[in-house]
């Protein structure tokens, strides 16, 4: 088993990797598609990347829900996965949620009252 210092590091790594993974991807995808799929996308990976479970019920530390969820399924099926994949639907409806709300308030359409004024002054 890992010690406590080993676990914590871990952590660390998993989540920086992760961090770096999703930056790169925004990086990437935010050149070719809209900014609307862009956060959805990077919310949703978000809540798949970096949401948290136990391995198993006698367990303290945490791991990654998604690789806990996939290892549960493989080799034990899906109901011993299921608290593993309970926490993984709720982040990402979260996810899908909050980027609802980033367009609905952020992310909106640069077409402005202004602009279509003068859009229409110019055509006549």
């Amino acid at each position: 088993m890992l010690s406590e210092s080993s676990y914590l590091m871990a952590i660390y790594v998993y989540c920086g990797a992760a961090i770096m993974l999703l930056l790169c991807l925004a990086w990437w995808l935010g050149r070719r598609w809209p900014n609307v799929w862009v956060a959805l996308l990077i919310l949703v990976s978000a809540a798949l990347l970096l949401t948290p479970a136990y391995p198993r019920e006698e367990v303290d530390t945490l791991a990654p829900a998604l690789i806990v969820a996939g290892f549960q399924m493989a080799t034990e099926g899906f109901e011993s996965a299921r608290h593993a994949l309970k926490p993984l639907t709720y982040s990402c409806g979260f996810a899908i949620l909050l980027a609802l709300v980033f367009r609905l308030v952020f992310l909106r359409s640069g077409r402005t009252s202004a602009s279509s004024n003068a859009e229409k002054a110019e055509s006549n």
